[in-house]
Parts: C-alpha cells; sequence; structure tokens
C-alpha cells in the first residue's frame, strides 16, 4: 500500500519491503536456476487501481513496470467486498443500506485526496462496493499511462476456473520462466448468505453499461458474461 496510503513515507520506505539486490540473487543460484537468471519483484495492492493518484506515481517512480489487472464479476465483488470490510470491522451498516449510503460516504473525497497527498479517506477505500466496480475507465487510465503492452487484464472467473493457463500467460507477460506450483489454493473466502435477488438486479442493471465500455475497450466480453453468470 506504499502508492496509495503511505506514499508520504518515500521511497526509501517502500524499497525496504524487498530482498536487497545481493540476497536475491543469492536465492536465485542455490534454487538451481540457470546462470544469468535475473530476481524480479513484486508487490499486490487491491487498492492501487482505484486509488485517485496511485497509477500516476507508479507510472513515474516505476518506469517500465508492468501490471496486472485481475477483475471480478463487478457484482459478486460488491457482495464480497461488505462482507470483507464488515468481518474487518471497517463496515457496520448492511448491504443494501451501505449501497444506499455509497453516493453520500464518497462525496468530495476524490477531490480530498488530489488536494492533499496525506489524505486518507475511510470511506473510499471501505465503502466502493460500486464505484470500484466501474472498471472501464480505471482500465483505460492505466492504458494511458502505462500502453497496452505493459497492462494485462485477466478475470477472476477464468482463474478459478481453470488457474494453469491464465498462470501461463502470467509468466509469458512478465518474461519469466515457465513453471507451475504443484497446486493452486484458494484465499479469502468467506462463506455467507446469497446475494438477494433484488439486489442482484439492481447492481447488474447498474454496472451494465460499465461492462459495455469494458467489453468494447478489450475487444472482447468480460469473463462473467461470457460463463453466464448473469
Amino acid at each position: 500500500h506504499y502508492f496509495d496510503v503511505n506514499y508520504t513515507r518515500g521511497m526509501s520506505w517502500y524499497r525496504g519491503h524487498f530482498p536487497t539486490r545481493s540476497r536475491a540473487e543469492r536465492r536465485v543460484a542455490s534454487a538451481g536456476f540457470p546462470e544469468g537468471t535475473v530476481p524480479l519483484a513484486f508487490e499486490s495492492a487491491g487498492y492501487y487501481m482505484h486509488h485517485p493518484l496511485a497509477p500516476e506515481r507508479i507510472a513515474r517512480d516505476l518506469p517500465g513496470g508492468k501490471l496486472i489487472v485481475l477483475l471480478r464479476d463487478p457484482v459478486i465483488r460488491a457482495y464480497s467486498a461488505h462482507k470483507h470490510e464488515l468481518a474487518r470491522g471497517f463496515e457496520t451498516e448492511p448491504f443494501e443500506r451501505a449501497l444506499d449510503l455509497e453516493p453520500e460516504r464518497l462525496a468530495g473525497e476524490v477531490e480530498k485526496i488530489k488536494a492533499d497527498p496525506a489524505y486518507v479517506s475511510h470511506s473510499h477505500r471501505h465503502h466502493s462496493y460500486v464505484d470500484r466496480g466501474q472498471y472501464a475507465e480505471q482500465i483505460e487510465r492505466l492504458f494511458e499511462l502505462f500502453g497496452r503492452e505493459r497492462v494485462l487484464v485477466l478475470f477472476a472467473e477464468d482463474f478459478f476456473a481453470e488457474p494453469e493457463p491464465c498462470y501461463d500467460a502470467i509468466l509469458e507477460f512478465l518474461g519469466v520462466p515457465q513453471w507451475r506450483p504443484a497446486r493452486f489454493e484458494r484465499y479469502n473466502a468467506r462463506p455467507g448468505s446469497p446475494l438477494p435477488d433484488h439486489l442482484q438486479r439492481r447492481l447488474a442493471d447498474h454496472f451494465a453499461p460499465h461492462d459495455d465500455k469494458l467489453a468494447a475497450l478489450l475487444g472482447h466480453e468480460p469473463a462473467w458474461r461470457r460463463t453466464g453468470a448473469r
């Protein structure tokens, strides 16, 4: 979370989270990789793409970096995010009430973030159930900043259904040797009641034009439409 909420700590703080080059090279050598194999460092933060300033900071501070975006059905993502925020204590309202409150909670927050780089918006980070799922404008901004060739867009539905080809595509995109773990584990799954039908319809209707824009931007339908999920 350096490029979104910890940026004022400075690049030295950020670099301190990664191994030194000499240590990484020793690890590569001891693992038996071919001579000349270059170690690479990665990180992930789910707030980077949605934060008003993070993409520009990444583009400026990490020239040549590559980005991987894993998108999920925005309807399911919104409901899942609410369960996640409830469990962590960042949300107290039931889902439908949280949806109703979102415009009020987010009003003016983007402007505050842009005006003060040290400002951290609790609601923009933790209560953006609908806004964060409007993917097209966020992906378009990444394409403009990094170029399409440096942004790989994948879908969680494809990865959950058949992780191996998605993982292979990631390695090819990054230019690293092909390798697979013994198995792919699932993390962060939270049990809960199904999304009520009226909220499913409400969210699906809201996201439909945004999904249309995403399909036009990518040149193909997002996975949640291809699989007939809704």
